[in-house]
Formats: C-alpha cells, sequence, structure tokens
C-alpha cells in the first residue's frame, strides 16, 4: 500500500485562514480551515453578507457546474466555486474530515496551485481520530469517453494517476503525469503546479464574467506566439499535465473517501473527472468499501477488509 497514514481518520489540529481573490469574480475571499469529528467528512459553509449560511458536503452528488472549475452546489447565488486545489490539499495530505468556512463566492486562487494551502495545513497540523478511516477500493474497470476525451479507473495496490494531456499548442503539446500518489509525492511533485490559460482567450473570459482575477501572479498565460508571458517562466517542464493531475486528485477527492486504484485519463478536464466519478459510484460492482483491520500484516502495515458499504456513503448528499 503506498497511501498515507492507513488506519485511522484525521482533522486539523485548529483553525487556520487563507485570504486571497478570487479567480473568476476578481473579489476579496477567505476561508477557515476548522476541525471537525469523525465522520463528518469535508464540508464547506460559505457565508453570505446577510448571515445565512449555504452548506454543502464535498461529495459527488454536490457537484454542479464543471466547465472552467469545479462548484459545489447548483445555485450561482449560493454555490462555491473552484473547491479543486483546496480539495486536492485536503486529499493528497489525508485530511478526513474539515469544516471549510468561506466568505466569497469561491476560493481565494493565492498562485494558482495547492501550495498555499498545503502550507496552511502543516501550519495548523493534523491531528487522528480514534475512528479508522474507509476507503474505496476499484475492483473492476470503469470508463467514460466523450468524443476523443476519456477516462477510466482500474484495480491498483494503492492510489496512482496516470494524467495525458494533449494539446494543439506547440508549447505544450502532448505530456504525461504518472505516479502513485503519496503525500510527498504531491508536495514535491504536483502541489506548486499552476493553473494555465491562452492569452487568445482573455476578452472572451471576461466579457462571460469569468477569470476577472487572474493574472500573471496566478496563472501560467501562454502568448499567441505559444510563449510563456510569466517572466520567471514554468516551475516545472511539464506544469501544464502536473497541474492537470492536480485538478484530478481534487475533483476525485468528491468521491468523499479515499479511493485505492488507478485513475487514468487522456485529454480530460473537471467535466471528464466529474463523469467519470458519478459513472463509478452508480455502479456498485465496480468497487467495495474497506477499512484496515485489527491486526498487523506482514512489513509492518494492515491489512484491509471490506466493511458493508450500505452504512457508509460518503458520496450521498
Amino acid at each position: 500500500m503506498t497511501i498515507g497514514m492507513l488506519g485511522f481518520q484525521t482533522t486539523v489540529a485548529s483553525p487556520v485562514t487563507v485570504s486571497g481573490t478570487g479567480v473568476h469574480s476578481g473579489a476579496a475571499v477567505s476561508i477557515t480551515f476548522h476541525p471537525a469529528e469523525a465522520d463528518s467528512g469535508i464540508v464547506f459553509q460559505r457565508v453570505h453578507d446577510d448571515g445565512a449560511v449555504s452548506e454543502y458536503r464535498a461529495v459527488s452528488s454536490q457537484v454542479g457546474n464543471t466547465d472552467l472549475c469545479t462548484v459545489l452546489g447548483f445555485s450561482p447565488a449560493k454555490s462555491i466555486a473552484t473547491v479543486e486545489h483546496v480539495m486536492a490539499a485536503l486529499y493528497a495530505l489525508g485530511l478526513d474530515n474539515v469544516l471549510v468556512e468561506v466568505h466569497g463566492a469561491e476560493m481565494p486562487i493565492i498562485d494558482g496551485s495547492s501550495a498555499p494551502f498545503i502550507e496552511a495545513i502543516d501550519h495548523a497540523g493534523l491531528v487522528p481520530l480514534a475512528v479508522k478511516r474507509r476507503y474505496i477500493r476499484i475492483v473492476r474497470t470503469v470508463r467514460v469517453e466523450a468524443g476523443a476525451s476519456w477516462a477510466e479507473f482500474s484495480p491498483h495496490d494503492g492510489t496512482r494517476f496516470e494524467v495525458e494531456i494533449d494539446f494543439d499548442c506547440p508549447l505544450i503539446g502532448r505530456q504525461a503525469w504518472r505516479g502513485d500518489l503519496t503525500p510527498a509525492t504531491f508536495r514535491r511533485e504536483l502541489s506548486r503546479a499552476r493553473t494555465f490559460g491562452f492569452m487568445r482567450d482573455v476578452e472572451r473570459l471576461w466579457a462571460s464574467g469569468h477569470a476577472l482575477g487572474s493574472s500573471l501572479e496566478n496563472s501560467v498565460v501562454i502568448s499567441d506566439d505559444n510563449t510563456v508571458v510569466n517572466v520567471e517562466g514554468l516551475r516545472y517542464a511539464d506544469e501544464f499535465v502536473r497541474h492537470k493531475t492536480l485538478d484530478a486528485v481534487g475533483d476525485l477527492a468528491l468521491a468523499g473517501a479515499q479511493f485505492i486504484g488507478c485513475y487514468r485519463s487522456y485529454r480530460g478536464g473537471h467535466r471528464m473527472n466529474a463523469h467519470a466519478l458519478k459513472a463509478l459510484l452508480s455502479d456498485p460492482s465496480a468497487y467495495e468499501v474497506v477499512e484496515a483491520s485489527g491486526a498487523r500484516a506482514r512489513a509492518g502495515q494492515r491489512e484491509l477488509i471490506a466493511v458493508n458499504a450500505p452504512e457508509f456513503a460518503p458520496w450521498s448528499a
């Protein structure tokens, strides 16, 4: 097994706040990670200006729009947008239970990666809870396709991502990232990869009310002559596919539990990730819910045993 912290659920040790600008709204926003009890999962609470609260569990059934980012909720006036970078950080570090208090309509974009949220979580610290963690283990391949794009879950002893992109842009072209996901791997190879976009799309996005907070401080921008506009250049030679992988980690975190298996995608994105996850969770024959046994397995690791799935449905509303 390559999944970190196998055994017990976790939460943050103390509240911690992250503030910044919403990449689409351009407005000031802030979020606070609060400790939460075992089996509560990841819950987002949007606090509106009048004091009203819109609450969403971070699960597949609560995902609304996936055009440019992943949105929780189905009403623009109450929804919470751009949750994928936050969810990727929570998932990769093995956080099971957190209340995310949100002041604004979306997550702060900060530098366009998950690194600032990793830093905040490290500052808060993690604590184990006295309840076993449960996992969704893939037992049969599930695949979705849309034109030339596809994505699939398949069995694997660990949590693995194999993401490939293929852009009609000489600067990007065809790139792939493949690896087993661990907290260390995510920190080192994926967490700092930034969101990216094309200069030619800016006016269209602004006209539709999107990317109003986008800047060279939070996005890698590609010019019309296929060069990186940012003076500092790329953080990784293949930063584009690494960010797409980061997005996939965050989108699949909306399973509501860690999964054991391999996720592959070609020319995917938020919508494809969401469709693949819903296809998996709608087919009970493709997965089983497991938890660590009390006995130690060889090499000091715990064995996984199946549990009664109907008693544990973290992906439900």
